[in-house]
């Protein structure tokens, strides 16, 4: 019995494991997100689809340890001093958008038959929206630290602290045979609440920096590990026992470590146990969908669902609106705002125990915000497809047309930027091109005139004058573009000289291949004159230093010969490795490449690469 216990369990294991790998990464490339790739895959493994799992439940539970865990994360990118600077947003903005939003979802409720009671407490439940859901976008899209991102997490902060005064309203609006409580115990359990966040700033303020510096003095990494996840989930189990969020507790935690010397430490240990928990979280929402609820009152669920999203948008969007965000953001807060989040089940799951709303009406609600959280992704998809990003406006940018310079230098980035100026100062009539309006207005103030045009297309390269320059200058950002530029300059205007920056190894063999008179990775020569100044500076000669640099160029330019005859993976051994070999140096060359970064014929660069390597085994 006991074997088959446990291999029931490994099942289920692997079944979760098995899920997230397989729904997440085909998500990702229908471009859906994770999250619902997790979600979906929850319900296709909960109990009313493969039946794997029977109860969600539990799963759920242990998986909000993820929510709490990507708190802290958050909590320690923000500084106290950063998140009192946006004590307006979290109070202003946050206390209107949840206020605006309540009242909205309650008249949702009311005007459908609903007593007031109960259309309040299933209105604010929508209200809190999914802190788990919305901080992934955010991370997803790379938002957490921009200026709306944390607009977002201000308004998510004052959500997460609403649902202290909303569990207290539960109490309050509980029927009379349940009205057992007294306003002392009441007051009681608010300064149980206080006295719980008063004591963790202290234990932050003055016992975590000295508790983890005596750990560091151990120097056992398992031990700093499992420090880190005794405050995490100390912290929060604080919070649980006082009343309030775990989350919260967490959150406060990060911020009070955030200005540690531990605080990268922290988060590399951290970081691994949330990502998993985290996923583990979604699985378990999409387990938790009742699908024989939810078809047996298919068009309730589906009313409430659209009309308390569209409402809850239209509130958010009205918010933003009035203090003053352009359009575009305040959809795009609406949209990823609109659906509920794991707070309402547990303001649900307070009203049910007091009697506020019975069984049936707990499932019918939480399938509701269930779905709210599975559309989220979907309505942000149909939103990127309807609104495409803008085009740039050209006002005050001269378009591309009937340039003649002798020089072109397509891309004016900061590599672009260097290369232009021993042109210039030599007195050469340089044309510049790029697509990137903001950085063509802001070059204009440093006395730089720059053409709007993209360099991929055949007809800007006609009018930048591309067939007229005595050379082309690739300097844009992507190598891929790089090449595809490269490859038109050859197959329109073969005598043109093309010198091609190049962001890797790969993409300068590529650029090579296509047949450009000059390449150069971008890092390497920096990297050259940074690895001279760093033998300097341990006392070598200069001389000597500048012997040894010169080797290690004459190196790479053979390798490069020879990789370009044999793939990436030739020419290994003219690389000098740490790891010993016997002491063995790595032999020099055998002969100075003829043509630097230029393809040697292949017969000769593959018998250099075979003899290299082998004088290299046998020393």
């Amino acid at each position: 019995m006991a074997v088959e216990a446990s291999s029931s369990d490994l099942t289920q294991v692997v079944a979760l494991l098995a899920a997230g790998v397989i729904a997440v990464p085909i998500f990702r490339r229908l471009g859906l997100g994770s999250i619902l790739g997790y979600l979906s895959a929850g319900v296709v493994i909960g109990p009313f689809g493969l039946g794997i799992f029977y109860d969600p439940a539990a799963i759920l539970h242990v998986a909000e340890l993820g929510v709490v865990m990507f708190l802290f994360i958050i909590g320690l990118e923000m500084q106290p001093t950063r998140l009192w600077s946006m004590r307006k947003q979290i109070f202003g903005l946050g206390v209107a958008q949840v206020g605006v939003c309540a009242v909205l979802l309650t008249g949702v409720g009311l005007l459908t038959g609903f007593p007031a009671t109960q259309a309040f407490i299933a209105g604010a439940g929508f209200v809190l929206t999914s802190t788990a859901i919305v901080m992934q976008i955010l991370e997803e899209r790379g938002e957490l630290t921009t200026p709306g991102g944390q607009r977002v997490i201000s308004i998510l902060l004052l959500e997460d602290l609403a649902i202290v005064p909303l569990l207290a309203l539960v109490a309050f609006l509980a029927p009379v045979a349940q009205e057992d409580i007294g306003w002392a115990e009441r007051l009681l359990s608010v300064g149980i609440g206080i006295g719980a966040i008063l004591g963790l700033v202290v234990a932050g303020r003055y016992l975590l920096n000295p508790f983890f510096r005596i750990l560091a003095d151990s120097h056992a990494r398992e031990v700093m590990t499992a420090a880190a996840l005794l405050v995490v989930l100390g912290s929060a189990l604080t919070m649980e026992l006082s009343g309030l969020s775990m989350a919260m507790g967490a959150f406060l935690a990060g911020v009070l470590l955030s200005e540690s010397t531990f605080r990268h430490q922290l988060e590399a240990d951290i970081e691994p146990f949330r990502g998993v928990l985290l996923g583990l979280f979604f699985l378990a929402v999409g387990m938790s969908l009742d699908l024989q609820i939810v078809a047996a009152n298919w068009r309730l669920v589906a009313f409430y669902v659209i009309a308390y999203m569209l409402v809850k948008g239209i509130g958010i969007y009205l918010v933003a609106r009035v203090m003053r965000a352009p359009h575009k953001i305040a959809l795009e807060r609406a949209v990823i705002m609109a659906q509920g989040g794991e707070f309402a089940f547990v303001l649900y799951s307070s009203a049910l125990a007091v009697g506020i709303i019975d069984g049936k009406a707990n499932a019918i609600l939480t399938a509701i915000v269930i779905l709210s959280m599975i559309l989220t992704p979907l309505a942000i998809a149909c939103l990127r497809f309807f609104m495409p990003a803008p085009e740039q406006s050209l006002d005050g940018v001269d378009i591309a047309e009937d340039l003649s310079g002798t020089v072109l230098i397509i891309g004016f980035g900061r590599f672009g930027q260097i290369a232009s100026q021993p042109l210039l100062l030599r007195g050469i009539d340089v044309t510049i091109i790029d697509n990137d309006v903001e950085m063509i207005q802001a070059a204009a103030n440093f006395g730089f005139k720059i053409y709007y045009g993209d360099g991929t297309r055949l007809d800007i390269l006609h009018t930048a004058g591309a067939g007229r320059a005595r050379a082309v200058l690739i300097c844009v950002d992507k190598g891929e573009t790089a090449v595809r530029i490269a490859q038109l300059m050859r197959n329109e205007f073969p005598l043109v000289p093309v010198l091609a920056r190049a962001y890797d190894r790969g993409i300068a063999m590529d650029l090579i291949q296509v047949g450009v008179e000059y390449q150069l990775r971008e890092t390497f020569e920096s990297a050259l004159v940074f690895g001279k100044a760093t033998l300097e500076a341990l006392g070598v000669d200069q001389d000597e230093a500048a012997e040894v640099i010169e080797d290690v160029r004459e190196r790479d330019a053979a390798r490069l010969d020879a990789q370009l005859a044999g793939g990436l993976q030739a020419g290994r051994a003219y690389m000098k490795g740490n790891i010993p070999k016997g002491n063995a140096p790595v032999p020099a060359p055998l002969t100075t490449p003829r043509h630097p970064g230029r393809a040697m014929d292949q017969e000769t660069a593959t018998a250099l690469s075979k003899a290299v390597e082998e004088e290299g085994r046998d020393k």
